[in-house]
């Protein structure tokens, strides 16, 4: 298949994009591990024994990060559109988490365990335009939200990539 001038441009970009080649000599699945990695130097929102779910998932750099942090004393579910290899004790739903069914199954997969964090990077297809790009990508934040209400620990958190500085919500307890 012959790419595009714009498709190899991007791949151009990318692969001498300097966290790419970082997350390479790491060995993290995705240049995203590094915004996770910011979060927790800055507000240590992930340590052992956490129950953790992280939205939109794949390749699972997030997953990783926070699987390398508490390792086997945690619980990890995550969910994406995507295949995702498999990352030791970590809980993986393939869907797409806008659809009811797969929102039921990370629900389900949850239980009754409350959840102390839930962690998105979703973000929509880009159009180009951005009010409806802006839209989107808002209606991605609310769902993910949505999840953290239902089925939060007490003083439970959650983090988006769209929430301005990336700063780390606390959630309210649920109300039954």
């Amino acid at each position: 298949m012959v790419r595009s001038k714009t498709s190899q441009r991007w791949l151009k970009e990318h692969f001498d994009d300097s966290y790419v080649k970082m997350g390479q000599k790491d060995g993290y699945r995705s240049r995203a591990s590094y915004k996770l990695l910011e979060l927790q130097e800055r507000d240590r929102i992930l340590r052992s024994g956490l129950a953790v779910v992280d939205l939109s998932a794949a390749p699972g750099g997030w997953s990783q990060v926070a699987s390398r942090v508490f390792g086997d004393r945690g619980r990890l579910i995550a969910s994406d559109i995507l295949e995702m290899g498999s990352i030791p004790d970590v809980t993986f739903i393939q869907g797409d988490f806008v659809d009811d069914a797969v929102f039921a199954q990370i629900l389900e997969s949850i239980g009754e365990h409350p959840v102390d964090l839930v962690i998105s990077d979703m973000a929509p297809n880009m159009s180009g335009v951005r009010a409806a790009d802006q839209s989107r990508s808002m209606y991605l934040c609310e769902l993910a939200l949505d999840l953290a209400g239902r089925a939060p620990r007490a003083g439970g958190g959650f983090s988006d990539q769209d929430i301005p500085r990336r700063r780390l919500r606390r959630l309210p307890q649920a109300s039954v």
